[in-house]
């Protein structure tokens, strides 16, 4: 998929991730950069709201999907989302998650063989001073588009 149009799809495709301001700051294969805006996801103790979080940690997943795997043959999932707050952020949160061109391969092989594949995609958000604010791991889980697609589980 064209990366402009990835990125375009991904910050505004889903309205709620628009209205948040979500910006996936850097799409390559195999890499993205999203920053979730403090401004207008606060909550009511002074830090961003949960579901602002949860967002900018399931979103690089489909962001990966995009810009490495083929979207004519494959279609991600979030199979599990599990997040462990650390601190509260109360600033703008930057999260970076990358896959090697090799797990890439592997992914799309399994896929491919077994009609699915899952993995898992680690990601620290962390504040505007670099503090962690928390973990996260995304469990996707891929499936068909077409009768020879296959589908690709996504974990961060």
């Amino acid at each position: 998929m064209d990366l402009n149009l990835a990125k375009t799809t991904l910050e505004q495709g889903i309205t709620f991730v628009r209205n948040a301001g979500l910006q996936v700051v850097e799409l390559r294969p195999g890499y993205v950069k999203c920053v979730m805006p403090f401004r207008n996801n606060g909550n009511h103790i002074g830090s961003m709201y949960a579901g602002a979080l949860f967002t900018v940690a399931e979103i690089p997943g489909g962001a990966l999907f995009l810009s490495s795997f083929d979207t004519s043959k494959y279609f991600p999932i979030v199979k599990a989302l599990n997040i462990d707050f650390q601190k509260p952020a109360k600033s703008d949160v930057t999260v970076e998650i990358s896959m090697t061109t090799e797990q890439i391969a592997g992914i799309q092989a399994e896929a491919d063989s077994n009609g699915k594949a899952e993995f898992v995609l680690k990601g620290k958000l962390k504040d505007s001073a670099g503090v962690p604010a928390l973990r996260t791991k995304v469990m996707p889980c891929s499936r068909a588009v077409l009768a020879r697609s296959r589908s690709i589980g996504i974990f961060l």
